[in-house]
């Protein structure tokens, strides 16, 4: 069985990021590998909407426990990659950040990717997976 993503919340935050000539593989688009790139950088924008960075929320980190993608299309150099993100599946330690990522060419919109990736609050000091803080669980509950 194939991968299948679906979309739990409303988009709560879009971002755009162009692709680069290093996101380009030996096929001529955008590789699996550089699809990950994109959607990180894209969840640094979402973090930095509320002066977070990955190793500082609220003191604390986050770390990927898992991805998945599910591809849609080919991205090109040039391309502009509209980003949209929600999150799902939010427990007292991790939640689900979800991804569409979309361009336009020729004035029609074309699906690049859908991707999920798991995230777990990670204090880096102690080595251990914690809590999610209040403060943002708080952001991130009001954002469904």
């Amino acid at each position: 069985m194939r991968i299948r993503i679906d979309f739990p919340q409303p988009f709560l935050f879009k971002t755009i990021i162009p692709v680069r000539i290093s996101d380009i593989n030996y096929g001529g688009h955008v590789g699996n590998d550089s699809i990950l790139s994109i959607v990180h950088e894209a969840r640094i924008d979402f973090l930095k909407q509320w002066n977070y960075t990955e190793m500082n929320i609220e003191g604390i980190g986050l770390i990927m426990a898992d991805s998945a993608i599910q591809y849609k299309g080919e991205a090109f150099h040039g391309d502009e990659i509209c980003i949209e993100i929600c999150v799902g599946d939010i427990t007292s330690k991790s939640f689900d950040l979800y991804y569409k990522l979309t361009t336009v060419r020729n004035e029609q919109q074309f699906n690049i990717a859908f991707v999920k990736t798991g995230m777990l609050c990670f204090d880096y000091a102690s080595r251990k997976i914690v809590a999610i803080p209040n403060q943002f669980l708080d952001r991130l509950n009001t954002a469904n």
